[in-house]
Parts: C-alpha cells; sequence; structure tokens
C-alpha cells in the first residue's frame, strides 16, 4: 500500500509571511538592495572627496590622454617609437597653450593704454548717473564708503592673513596635482593596456570578457566626447572673437580663451562665458554695442545646441540633454565647478558602459580579450585600442 506524504502544515513565520501581499514583499527586496547600493555609492563619494587632490588631478589626466591618444596613436602607426609619440603629444599640448598665452598677454600690453581712457571715461560716465536721480549717490557717499571699507579691512587683518596663506597651500595643491596630471598621462598613454589589464585581473574571472568590453565601450565614448566638445569649444571661441573684433571689443582674444575653456563646461560655461564677453562690451564699448555682442552670444549658443552637437555628436555619445542640465546641477552642487566640469564625460562614460556591459553575452567573448584579462597579452604593437584604454 502506497505511503501518501503528509502535508507540512505552515509554520508561524511561514504564515506571517504569507500574510505579506506579493508586492510588499518584491519592494522590500527591491528596497534593502537600493539601500546597500545607496551606501556603497555614498562610500565611494565619500573617499572621492577625501582624496579629491589625487582623484581630480587623475581624471584631468584621463581627458587628456582621451584627447592626445589618437594623435598618440597616429604617431606610432607611421613608424614612431612609443616614448617619441607620446613626447611629441605632451609637447604639443605644451606648446598651444604657450602660444595662446602669449597672444593674451600680448594683446593685454598693447591695448593697455586705450583700456585705461575708456575706464577712465566709463568710470566718470558711472558716477555722473549715480549723482543724477533717481540714485543720488554723491562723491562724499562714495569716500564714506571707501573709509569704511578701509576700517572693515584694517580690523580683519588677520583673516585677510590667513586667506593668503590658504592660497600659498592651494598653490602648492596645485603643483602637486600638476605633477600627478603630467606622469598619469604618460604612463596612461605609454603602458595603458597593461594597467587596464592589471584593474580588469581584480575582478572575478567569468566577470572578465564583460568587464573588458564595458571599459572598450566607455573609452571609446570619453574620446569621442573630448574631441565633440574639442570642435564645439573652438568653433564657439571663433565666433565670439570674430563678433567682438567687428564691434571692436577691446581683449577679443582673452574673451575666446574663457569662451574656450567655459564650453568645456555644457551649459553653465556658455553663459558664464557669454556674460564675460557682454560684460567687457558694456564697460568699454557702452549697451549698444552690448546688445549686439548679446545677440552674437546667442546665435553662437544657438548654433552648437541646434547644429554642432546633433551633427557630431551623433550615436557616439548618447546623453540625452535633460540629462546633461540634471548632472550639471548635481555636479555643481556636490563638487562645484570641478562637478560641472566632469559631470557629463562621467555620465557619458558610465552610460555607455553600463550598457555594452548588459547587452554582452558569452558568445561575444573574444579570446584576446580573454587573454588581455589575463595579462598574456597586455600589449600591441600599434597602438590599437585595447582592453578600453588606448596607448
Amino acid at each position: 500500500m502506497p505511503i501518501i506524504p503528509s502535508k507540512r502544515r505552515p509554520s508561524e513565520p511561514d504564515r506571517a509571511v504569507e500574510a505579506v501581499p506579493a508586492g510588499l514583499r518584491t519592494g522590500a527586496a527591491f528596497a534593502w538592495r537600493l539601500l546597500i547600493v545607496g551606501a556603497a555609492l555614498a562610500v565611494v563619494v565619500a573617499l572621492v572627496i577625501v582624496l579629491q587632490d589625487i582623484v581630480i588631478p587623475f581624471l584631468i589626466a584621463l581627458l587628456l590622454c582621451a584627447l592626445l591618444a589618437p594623435l598618440s596613436a597616429f604617431l606610432r602607426r607611421h613608424g614612431w617609437p612609443k616614448w617619441l609619440a607620446v613626447l611629441s603629444s605632451l609637447i604639443v599640448v605644451v606648446l598651444v597653450i604657450a602660444v595662446f598665452a602669449l597672444i593674451v598677454t600680448a594683446q593685454i600690453r598693447y591695448e593697455l593704454p586705450s583700456l585705461e581712457q575708456r575706464l577712465h571715461k566709463t568710470a566718470t560716465s558711472f558716477q555722473a548717473l549715480l549723482d543724477s536721480e533717481p540714485f543720488g549717490i554723491t562723491v562724499k557717499d562714495v569716500n564714506h564708503w571707501i573709509s569704511t571699507g578701509t576700517s572693515y579691512l584694517q580690523s580683519h587683518a588677520s583673516s585677510i592673513a590667513s586667506g593668503f596663506q590658504e592660497a600659498g597651500s592651494g598653490f602648492v595643491h596645485a603643483l602637486e596635482g600638476l605633477f600627478i596630471v603630467v606622469f598619469t598621462t604618460i604612463f596612461v598613454l605609454i603602458d595603458g593596456p597593461r594597467i587596464w589589464g592589471w584593474v580588469v585581473r581584480i575582478f572575478p574571472r567569468r566577470a572578465r570578457p564583460r568587464i573588458e568590453v564595458a571599459g572598450a565601450a566607455g573609452w571609446h565614448t570619453l574620446t569621442s566626447f573630448i574631441r565633440v566638445q574639442l570642435v564645439v569649444a573652438v568653433t564657439d571661441a571663433l565666433g565670439i572673437v570674430i563678433g567682438a573684433l567687428i564691434l571692436q571689443v577691446p581683449l577679443a582674444i582673452p574673451i575666446g580663451v574663457i569662451v574656450f575653456l567655459g564650453a568645456f563646461v555644457p551649459v553653465v560655461g556658455a553663459i558664464v562665458a557669454g556674460s564675460v564677453a557682454v560684460l567687457i562690451a558694456l564697460v568699454f564699448n557702452g549697451w549698444v554695442a552690448a546688445l549686439f555682442m548679446l545677440g552674437i552670444v546667442l546665435l553662437v549658443q544657438q548654433l552648437e545646441s541646434h547644429v554642432l552637437h546633433p551633427f557630431l555628436t551623433g550615436s557616439a555619445v548618447k546623453v540625452h540633454p535633460l540629462g546633461v542640465v540634471l548632472g550639471v546641477t548635481a555636479g555643481t552642487t556636490i563638487a562645484g565647478v570641478v562637478g560641472a566640469f566632469f559631470a557629463v564625460p562621467f555620465i557619458a562614460t558610465v552610460n555607455a558602459m553600463v550598457t555594452a556591459a548588459a547587452a554582452w553575452k558569452p558568445d561575444d567573448a573574444d579570446l584576446s580579450v580573454g587573454s588581455a584579462a589575463d595579462g598574456t597579452s597586455a600589449d600591441t604593437s600599434d597602438g590599437a585600442d585595447h582592453g578600453g584604454v588606448q596607448s
């Protein structure tokens, strides 16, 4: 006679679990996992803040490597030794910066006498405006404010001195950061594949091919983003410099340099750089020239938003404009100007890496990828993209 197994009576914990709705159980399971992920991200952010003197120069070096890697690879494909290609790429950057510095300095020295006359005329007009109705600010009021400010500076001399000491320590930190940037750039360009292979070997063996694919996609997106931003920055700077020269606004080249640097901070940088151009036109050329300068700035920004980014970015950098705005805002809130600068390349790179990792299948694994992850083939002679980092 067959033995029929008796049903196990549910225990009290089982009945308690069954009493909870399935949707609530699923939500709770997601919630505690999200809390763990959030805690891990908070720890990472805290470490980045503590080690910002190292992390920020390292990130700047990665962006510089993404900019110089195509030039270095081009030179190596044409028979240049690796060290000479890397050194030549760095020399090109230094020469470009030096040329811009010389041009800016020469224009400031050339236009300094004219600037002094224009500034004196503007100050006289502004003083007459303040002295008239409805302001009614007299010279006596201005002198009183100056004497009050002088007394304030004298009473707070110790705090001002401490501020200068902090500025001096900041200068020392800037030199240390420059040292990190230079050496990180050199070693990543020379030995990038081996460094990336070492990073991949930290992870479990089964995860290495997926990480290789994600790293390659992230590096491709980062290099594409830097090239697009470089073209956009040069175009913005040229457009505003040409407009300033037509309007005879002084310091056209320094304005172009400010616009060029500001273009690397999406949304916020364009607004600030354009405001500087309009302000200089207002101070030295009057409100009519300032209005024309504002029109030129708006025209250049529309050209960037509706022509340059759609045609140049394409499918290489898939970041929605809403993501750009929110990312820049969040980066500014967390880390100020530095956060705004790194927000968009960080979002674009992480998005590409996550998308590539999610779309990867075991059939896509490549023997060369596996060997690179194991460290058996860590370099290539032609400077190709291997393991997500170009050299």
